[in-house]
């Protein structure tokens, strides 16, 4: 029966490894949670002067330093100063040196924002007209490549270990008293603590690299840690590193002295002075319950303080229901854990009590009501529409967690009705039992009354002197004993349908945990919904004067041979922004024709823009073509077209049309 146990405990491990890591490379590279949503010049377009500075608009604040925004001519050289600085409203500036060309340059940003997801990406202006570029945007691997990898799984990590930590000490002070004594409930809560405290180290090794250039050799870089202290992010870490330290006292005290106070409290069941020992226990209790709970809402806060709690709106209520969430969280899955761990790994000496699973059913009952309170708040709060709902990765993750949630709910009621089967069964194993122990005891066990073996009767080793006789009678009362265990448990049904309920909910309580770790690196609904409307509502005003597809015929005659026709101008969608230039040119008789040349320019006389000189390329016979012409504001523009039929015969005629 051990060996069932283990392996389904390690199946369990198992799948938690493979959910998490399905979910790991299906989260990768980290989705944004801040976007850009303007610019000054704006993306693509096209200025008759260098501006001074660039600008940049998010849809949150983010974390900008020197060197966040950069800038390069059309020959690569970086021409800003370095120097970034806050306008207000979630916008960024960097100025730009003097005397700048014309052409083409490029903008790169590379920022972290307010719940500390990094954020990069790149654009291109152009001043006077628009020409080739050399400048080679950085590879951007803020928040991917292998440290991304590697910072998305000490994340999960992460929330594991918190959830044993917190959850399986709940467990153990609220639920099972006696279970301080199990070494198997010891280690699970150890393990909590040793890979939340693993975990943390290792994001705050990773996290400059991991909003920075991405490289691993990067990590053990002292001056990027350095810098990740002085960030909020670095300061939640550093925090938790502090509140582990206390965490670890107080294991030891709950795995300690109140063992023994717990041992000292069944001996004055006896008849010693159970009135003394019994106050100090509680006393120790309570302050176990107080000291725990406060190191766990730190904890807690230490992720509330630094991702989604602590951007958007509504920072003040959100956080501590944040909190709330976690510790909720925390106590029902760390519970179970400690819960399926009692009934699978404890001793059959020391049995998880009825009243110690009844007890946790109550824990849980209490916890998914504050998750649901909580989780409809974080819901509204980070989705904001039905829309979202459905139409964001954020909301469609959520619609998961939701069925998750009712599919732990549904498995718990059965747990429940195990449990009520369990405390009606009359106490008839209770003799079995002292047999099982007597036998592990007599058998050189690991219990409390561990003692030598002495095997008897005039066939025993002592009358021979064989000391194999010995250990192998011992063995042989072990596997007695052991099978005795075996035949008790299964010839309880209820307590062997509680251990199966129990280790389905387990099972997709692992789903549950891995999915809400997920969700902690989505962008919310809200804000993604907000940046489409920011990035489509330029696009929208500067199409507001469309007219669609802009068609211009124009006669031309150069005065040589062959040299009359008519050239056919189609600009799509003859807009602000960028537009698809198509140009035709055919015979007076309407048969298509090649030349040798053709070139457009666009002026705009109102304002001094222009000439903005377009060279088409040559894709078949009389058609030639240009995508990403840029038109930088509406107005009635001249389009003139230079034909050339030979090496001597060209011509320039013109047109007006009113553009955006």
């Amino acid at each position: 029966m051990r060996q069932t146990a283990a392996s389904r405990v390690r199946a369990l491990l198992l799948l938690f490894v493979a959910v998490a890591g399905v979910l790991i490379a299906g989260a990768l590279p980290v989705s944004a949670h801040a976007a850009l949503t303007g610019s000054d010049p704006q993306q693509g377009t096209v200025v008759e002067e260098a501006p001074s500075r660039v600008s940049l608009t998010f849809s949150e604040a983010v974390a900008m330093s020197d060197g966040s925004i950069r800038v390069y001519d059309p020959k690569g050289k970086q021409v800003d100063t370095g120097t970034t600085s806050d306008l207000g409203g979630n916008t960024y500036a960097v100025k730009l040196h003097a005397g700048l060309p014309d052409g083409t340059f490029t903008v790169t940003y590379q920022v972290v924002s307010a719940d500390s997801h990094p954020v990069s990406g790149a654009f291109t202006f152009s001043v006077g007209a628009p020409s080739e570029t050399t400048a080679a945007v950085p590879e951007q691997q803020a928040g991917g490549g292998l440290v991304g990898g590697l910072y998305g799984f000490t994340r999960y990590a992460a929330y594991a270990g918190f959830t044993l930590l917190v959850g399986g000490a709940a467990f153990v002070l609220a639920c099972w008293p006696h279970g301080a004594g199990v070494r198997p409930v010891q280690r699970l809560v150890v393990s909590g603590w040793l890979t939340l405290t693993a975990a943390t180290l290792a994001m705050l090794l990773m996290r400059g690299s991991y909003t920075g250039s991405g490289n691993v050799g990067d990590i053990f870089d002292l001056s990027l840690l350095g810098d990740v202290l002085r960030t909020k992010t670095g300061a939640a870490l550093v925090s938790r590193l502090l509140l582990l330290a206390a965490a670890a006292l107080f294991i030891a005290v709950l795995f300690g002295a109140y063992v023994r106070r717990d041992g000292d409290e069944d001996e004055d069941a006896k008849g010693e002075d159970e009135n003394g020992a019994g106050s100090e226990k509680r006393d120790l209790t309570f302050g176990l319950a107080l000291g725990g709970s406060v190191v766990a809402a730190g904890l807690a806060a230490s992720w509330a303080m630094a991702e989604h709690a602590s951007t958007g709106i509504q920072t003040g209520i959100a956080m501590p229901v944040d909190v709330l969430h976690l510790l909720a969280v925390a106590a029902w899955l760390g519970g179970l854990a400690a819960l399926l761990v009692a009934l699978f790994r404890a001793p059959a000496d020391a049995p998880v009590e009825v009243r110690a699973v009844r007890r946790f059913s109550r824990v849980a009952f209490g916890s998914v009501l504050v998750l649901a309170a909580t989780g409809l708040y974080q819901s509204w709060r980070q989705v904001g529409s039905w829309s979202a709902l459905t139409g964001t990765s954020y909301g469609q993750l959520l619609l998961v967690k939701i069925g998750l949630v009712a599919v732990l709910v549904g498995i718990g009621w059965f747990s429940r009705r195990w449990t009520a089967r369990l405390a009606e069964l009359p106490a008839t194993t209770g003799k079995d039992r002292q047999t099982v122990t007597a036998d592990k005891a007599g058998s050189g066990g690991t219990g409390k009354g561990k003692q030598s073996v002495t095997p008897k009767g005039p066939s025993t080793a002592s009358a021979t002197g064989d000391a194999r006789r010995a250990a192998q009678l011992a063995r042989q009362q072990a596997a007695v004993a052991a099978a005795r265990e075996k035949r008790i448990r299964n010839a309880d049904p209820s307590r062997t349908g509680l251990r199966r309920s129990v280790l389905a909910e387990a099972g997709v309580a692992v789903a549950l945990l891995a999915v809400t770790t997920v969700l902690t690196t989505t962008e919310p609904g809200r804000t993604e919904e907000e940046a489409r409307a920011a990035t489509s509502s330029a696009q929208q005003s500067d199409a507001a004067g469309q007219t669609g597809v802009l068609s211009l015929d124009i006669p031309f005659d150069t005065g040589g041979e062959n040299g009359k026709g008519v050239v056919r101008i189609d600009l799509d969608p003859a807009r602000v922004g960028g537009n698809d230039l198509h140009v035709y040119v055919q015979r007076p008789d309407g048969k298509a024709f090649d030349i040798p040349e053709v070139k457009i320019a666009f002026t705009l006389e109102a304002k001094d823009i222009g000439p903005l000189p377009v060279v088409p390329d040559h894709i078949s016979t009389g058609h030639w073509t240009a995508s990403g012409v840029q038109i930088p504001m509406a107005g009635d523009w001249e389009v003139a077209v230079t034909v050339r039929t030979s090496d001597i015969d060209q011509v320039t005629v013109k047109k007006n049309a009113k553009i955006g």
